[in-house]
């Protein structure tokens, strides 16, 4: 039957993309399986990679991050390479496992949890190429590049609102209570005065807002009608997750 065959012929295609490089078992990879494996773990951190830099265009990127893919992508391949030569066959996934995800550790302030997916995606590309499947790998990086893509063009789950945090210095002569109550209740569907501070040695007050904001509000309107009640001093809007970054000074 003509089906049949066609599925015959592309389950078997199927078969040959995930091992090309080597059957179930690498407990003895040749040079040439190592070099392929490093190789093509190396090539998919590079798309990783480039596709980061696509993605975050707009908005900025670290050039280590761009580069740490492909090195980990590569690092990690080989480790586990090396873990297949000296471990049993049956134990060789999950230590490989356990020792890949164990090179990492965030150990300073946590950034945008997407740049953390990336890295991961990039470690679990190598894990597969390390494994001897870079037809898998690549089929992989293929599946999960083409879905971040779409996330990205159509900017999938982006909220309507924004949680953002509002800094307002104001002389120490100027009563703040309800001050800025009807510039808050326009531009902004929640408000709430989080912190009152003095600076400069009591001469000047910061007050932190947290606020919600609408993603269709004119911000520089909504700074310039502040700044008119807070006699043109300084005005800071931040997003809220900075705000501990910005406003909490590291004792020395």
């Amino acid at each position: 039957m003509p089906n049949a065959v066609l599925i015959h012929h592309a389950s078997g295609l199927f078969t040959r993309i995930y091992n090309d490089q080597s059957a179930a078992n690498l407990n003895a990879p040749t040079p040439v399986q190592i070099i392929a494996c490093v190789v093509g773990a190396l090539i998919i951190g590079l798309v990783i990679g480039l596709l980061y830099i696509f993605t975050h265009r707009k908005v900025g990127y670290a050039q280590s991050i761009v580069i740490t893919m492909p090195m980990l992508s590569a690092m990690v391949a080989a480790v586990i390479l090396m873990m297949c030569t000296l471990s049993e066959a049956g134990l060789t996934a999950a230590i490989s496992l356990t020792g890949a995800f164990s090179l990492v550790r965030f150990r300073s302030v946590p950034g945008d949890p997407k740049d953390i997916a990336y890295i991961f995606f990039a470690m679990g590309s190598g894990v597969i190429c390390g494994l001897g499947y870079v037809g898998y790998a690549a089929v992989f990086c293929l599946i999960l590049s083409a879905v971040l893509l779409i996330f990205h063009l159509t900017n999938f789950a982006a909220p309507p609102i924004q949680d953002m945090t509002l800094k307002i210095t104001i002389p120490e002569n100027l009563n703040y209570n309800g001050l800025f109550d009807a510039v808050m209740d326009k531009y902004t569907v929640f408000w709430h005065l989080r912190r009152v501070k003095t600076t400069d040695f009591g001469t000047l007050f910061d007050l932190v807002y947290s606020i919600r904001i609408k993603t269709d509000v004119d911000q520089k309107k909504f700074i310039d009608e502040i700044r008119t009640l807070n006699g043109n001093l300084n005005v800071t809007l931040v997003l809220y997750r900075y705000d501990d970054q910005i406003y909490e000074t590291k004792s020395k």
